[in-house]
């Protein structure tokens, strides 16, 4: 597939899922748009390294302001935002009844919210093009819910959901948006997660690693962000014309049960 030419917008893509995207996309020669509020400047190295090209724009998904910035910002560098990623994402674990308001609010907005941006202010000129990919990084739990992640639930089903009305409102055009639904895979939010769980539980973190992929995921493996980066190339290639609306689950089997 040659995407010679397209420019990629790919958020939260310093580093894990979003970056392993970014170079698949760039190996495929898109032009990258860089996104996140981690190590910018070494995802934006790495990518250089590879003869890719690739700018980088440091706006805060929490605010609609600083989208339009990012989105105007691309226009100017590329022309347009060709593929969209919408992988940015914040997370938090805790009881309703002891949910941070705050923490509850920004998730939604990075989750959630900040998708519908990008969305709304990408459609104009991939419509004009009559070609265009909107892809979110949805979770599993975009799919099926786990307890102390209520936000992240919800937003992740919100994410789901928005994709499968972008899809309708696209159905006839040469634009498809779809929602990829990763399982348990290690990113360094996962990472923390696992962290996190290996200090409560007084354990190694390598014994709470398999301990919480196999609560799951009945393969006892994680899922790569580079198999997870391959099936957005997939998403932009002319065989997946008509995927449209899906919520494609790579998780090891989780939600087969």
């Amino acid at each position: 597939m040659n995407l010679e030419g397209k420019t990629a917008l790919v958020t939260g893509s310093t580093s894990g899922i979003g970056l392993a995207i970014a170079k698949a996309l760039a190996r495929q020669g898109a032009n990258i748009v860089l996104n996140g509020l981690g190590d910018i400047d070494a995802a934006q190295r790495e990518l250089l390294a590879s003869g890719a090209r690739a700018m980088r724009h440091e706006a805060d998904m929490r605010d609609p302001a600083q989208i339009e910035d990012l989105m105007k910002f691309c226009a100017s560098s590329f022309g347009r935002v060709d593929v969209l990623v919408n992988n940015a994402g914040i997370q938090h674990v805790a009881n309703v009844e002891a949910f941070p308001v705050q923490r509850w609010d920004e998730i939604i907005a990075v989750n959630l919210s900040s998708a519908f941006h990008t969305t709304r202010l990408a459609l104009p000129a991939m419509r004009a093009a009559n070609w265009g990919r909107v892809i979110n990084v949805a979770s599993t739990h975009g799919l099926v819910a786990s307890a102390q992640k209520s936000a992240y639930v919800a937003a992740k089903h919100g994410i789901v959901g928005l994709t499968k009305a972008v899809a309708l409102e696209t159905a006839t055009t040469g634009i498809t948006c779809n929602a990829i639904c990763p399982g348990a895979t290690l990113t360094p939010l996962a990472q923390k997660q696992i962290d996190d769980r290996a200090r409560l539980d007084s354990a190694s973190v390598d014994e709470t690693r398999v301990r919480m992929v196999g609560e799951k995921q009945p393969s006892l493996d994680f899922v790569t962000v580079e198999q997870l980066a391959e099936l957005a190339v997939f998403m932009c290639s002319p065989s997946a014309d008509q995927v449209r609306g899906a919520a494609w689950a790579m998780d090891g089997g989780w939600t087969a049960q």
